[in-house]
């Protein structure tokens, strides 16, 4: 019975490895890339591994000009679009699970439409209103702009989060005293930790990846910009310099590898319990 079972799920497991290792490859290729010497980069046979190993690269890359101002600049946008998203998309979501008012399945609609939407296409709009609100070359303008990028995926996940926790709980809270949202506070938000670190994952990465709002809104005010513009100026005259950009690469992707480590368990139960109920 062990055999056959293990014969059966063979060809999943190999789907599953073939799977893990298309998609970590391009990751893995950049990290050694960032450690290879320049003359291996350029070599007519590259190495999976290198045969020496420098940090040249790393250290172009980190006395780059805006390395630090374009990190702050990135950290403060994405976690103040982060913070907006998490306190609108609770309010939001606790009215939808738990309260019957009239549009209530109207609004969920439009949320969802709103997380269809490609926010590429809405470039040229919010760059015109952007313009003539005077808002261009603005971090709050970027961080407005994540903040709705991230909101209809947020109300999303926490409206179904919200809704496996039994309301019994809350109404026993308020009737020893509590007011409704004391009783929120104090039974139901406390449950809600592994949705909450689900949604924050998911606007962090948004925020912290886009590119093409940030290079396209920030024109003149060039200090004003994100992390993702600054790796796409790692080239000269004699073309791109791809040791500092891969290692730029690195540096970029590690705070968020950094995050989902911390909260991958967090995460995990936060998905599969926002999914379970609607």
């Amino acid at each position: 019975m062990t055999t056959s079972r293990t014969l059966r799920r063979l060809p999943l497991n190999i789907a599953a490895t073939v799977t893990v290792v298309v998609c970590l490859f391009p990751v893995y290729w950049m990290v050694t890339t960032a450690f290879k010497p320049s003359r291996d980069i350029q070599s007519d046979s590259p190495q999976l591994l290198p045969q020496s190993w420098t940090l040249d690269h790393f250290r172009r890359a980190v006395d780059a000009d805006g390395f630090a101002l374009f990190w702050r600049n990135s950290v403060l946008v994405t976690l103040a679009a982060v913070a907006l998203a998490l306190i609108v998309a609770l309010g939001a979501s606790f009215a939808v699970a738990r309260m019957r008012w009239h549009g209530r399945r109207q609004f969920m609609l439009m949320v969802f439409i709103a997380q269809m939407a490609p926010w590429e296409s809405l470039i040229i709009p919010v760059y015109i209103i952007s313009r003539d609100t005077g808002m261009l070359d603005r971090l709050p303008t970027l961080t407005l702009i994540y903040f709705m990028m991230t909101l209809p995926f947020t109300v999303v996940v926490l409206r179904g989060f919200i809704a496996t926790i039994p309301a019994e709980l809350e109404e026993s809270a308020q009737v020893d005293g509590c007011t409704r949202f004391g009783a929120f506070r104090h039974v139901a938000f406390p449950l809600l930790a592994p949705g909450l670190m689900a949604t924050s994952l998911f606007g962090y990465i948004t925020a912290w990846n886009e590119f093409a709002y940030a290079n396209f809104l920030i024109i003149k005010q060039q200090d004003h910009r994100t992390l993702p513009v600054w790796l796409s100026s790692f080239h000269n005259t004699f073309g791109t310099d791809w040791g500092a950009t891969m290692a730029a690469s690195t540096l970029f992707a590690l705070p968020a590898l950094a995050i989902f480590l911390l909260l991958q368990r967090h995460v995990t139960s936060g998905f599969a319990s926002g999914a379970v109920k609607g």
